[in-house]
């Protein structure tokens, strides 16, 4: 039985298509390939790929547009790779429901990296996670969600309420950046713009967490984009 992950390229430059196969084929992914915007919709609804590789600057549709259309029927993880590295493209590309970003030229390392961080939290792999998941260890840091205790090197941290929110949402979505909005929206409800007490709660969770909270290791900013927590 044949069980690799199926990835569907979505590029209409040559060049960096093939230089994405070989990379996935090297590491025992299969691969699809979609040129247009149009062949994308409809390879990702036949062939339900494990995760898509978004270019944005496609001939035919917008990328944009793509991933919205793919999101009214689908949580197949998205991964946007594009030249385009402007923040508020990255935020909108996050807020239409792409699970990362990466900006071209990319490393091997980080591509693949992005790549399993995808598929290990896609919807196929994630229900079976999550119920199963009591508690999340990195390094020292311990969230045990039954108990709601964060420990650092076994000692207890005290968080207050909104804190302790962050956390978990931030671990329940490891390795992926969240958006400045979708964490307000998250912990401080839809019709606010919490951001300046988003910005001093993790500030607040860094100096309580982190060795040295100007050089964070768990909880990692995308500088004008929002926040992400690293797996390791």
């Amino acid at each position: 039985m044949d069980n690799k992950s199926v990835i569907l390229i979505v590029e209409d430059e040559m060049g960096i298509a093939n230089f994405i196969a070989a990379i996935l084929k090297a590491n025992d992914y299969k691969m699809i390939k979609a040129v247009t915007g149009k062949e994308a919709i409809s390879m990702a609804a036949s062939y339900s790929p494990d995760l898509i590789l978004l270019d944005l600057g496609l001939p035919d549709i917008d990328g944009m547009d793509v991933l919205k259309t793919i999101r009214v029927w689908s949580n197949i993880p998205i991964v946007v790779v594009s030249a385009r590295g402007h923040e508020r493209e990255k935020v909108e590309a996050l807020d239409l429901g792409a699970d990362d970003y990466i900006t071209k030229p990319f490393g091997t390392a980080e591509l693949l990296a992005r790549i399993r961080t995808g598929i290990r939290h896609s919807p196929k792999n994630r229900g079976a996670d999550t119920l199963a998941m009591s508690c999340l260890v990195i390094g020292d840091l311990t969230i045990d969600y039954d108990k709601r205790v964060v420990t650092v090197a076994e000692k207890a941290i005290h968080l207050t309420p909104i804190e302790y929110k962050i956390m978990v949402l931030l671990s329940k979505n490891i390795g992926k950046v969240l958006t400045h909005d979708t964490i307000i929206r998250e912990v401080w409800g839809p019709y606010t713009n919490e951001i300046q007490a988003l910005r001093v709660n993790m500030a607040n969770i860094r100096r309580k967490i982190e060795e040295n909270p100007a050089e964070p290791k768990y909880i990692v900013t995308q500088v004008g984009v929002g926040y992400r927590m690293v797996e390791e």
